[in-house]
């Protein structure tokens, strides 16, 4: 979360001025670069929200597993699209994408890779249904 609030204060701050003295194409790439960058940052802000939920006991390991909730594959577009941006956007747009890629294979292990517990077998009824077995011969 300190990320995003980083990345707040920089878009509203320095970002800001930085974008004032870009030429158009770049003013353009970094409109975009930020709207990535922010969306990114709220994806996986989401995500965390509803793994604190289901850790608090407000929403169910099963309600997490919807679609809805899980975070979706980043596109890889790799570096910025332009070399003028702001050498600050690109660097929070960099740390933005490793934290996207940590918290997809978080989900990712939770959610697909988890293993599958067996249906609890219960003893009693095992044993019962073995001497059932036994007496019917």
């Amino acid at each position: 979360m300190e990320l995003v609030e980083d990345v707040a204060a920089y878009l509203d701050g320095d970002g800001r001025r930085d974008s004032k003295i870009l030429s158009r194409g770049a003013a353009l790439a970094y409109a975009a670069e930020s709207m990535k960058l922010t969306t990114r940052l709220m994806q996986v802000a989401s995500w965390l929200l509803v793994q604190r939920a289901v850790r608090e006991g407000d929403m169910s390991p099963e309600a997490a597993c919807d679609a809805r909730y899980r975070i979706g594959e980043r596109k890889t577009d790799g570096e910025p699209g332009h070399g003028d941006l702001p050498i600050a956007l690109v660097e929070y747009a960099v740390r933005a994408e490793k934290l996207h890629d940590r918290v997809l294979y978080l989900d990712r292990r939770m959610y697909l890779d988890a293993p599958t517990e067996p249906d609890a077998v219960n003893p009693v009824l095992t044993q019962h249904g073995m001497l059932e077995a036994a007496f019917r011969l």
